[in-house]
């Protein structure tokens, strides 16, 4: 499944691993971001972040007619305000999607999968 998007010039389509690694790397630039945690818990293991390339395992997409959904798993550092987190991270989600793609998101879901603490 990819996002297709019409052009003057053409079609353009953009596969979902793409979309995924930009709200990935959007989501990751964000204070009080550990990492992206796996969205298969319990397949995958509870204490596993995923690295840059694996960032798809953490973001799901669901597009329901001209409506992309975001769905994103998360691990956020202690000590944080984890609505404060999940905000700025909705909010860089949706800025850096329409910034890159020319496409927004209807909806970015954040979902905190655990709490670390980090070294200093």
């Amino acid at each position: 499944m990819s996002i297709e998007m019409k052009t003057k010039f053409g079609q353009i389509d953009i596969s979902n691993e793409v979309i995924a690694t930009i709200a990935g790397g959007a989501a990751i630039d964000c204070y009080g971001i550990i990492g992206m945690a796996s969205k298969n818990q319990i397949r995958d293991g509870l204490t596993e972040i995923l690295r840059k390339e694996n960032f798809s395992r953490g973001v799901v997409l669901r597009q329901e007619g001209d409506e992309l959904h975001i769905d994103m798993y998360i691990i956020v550092s202690y000590g944080t305000k984890i609505s404060e987190v999940a905000f700025n991270v909705q909010s860089k989600v949706k800025y850096t999607l329409k910034k890159t793609i020319g496409m927004s998101a209807d909806t970015v879901n954040i979902y905190v999968q655990g709490v670390r603490v980090t070294n200093p």
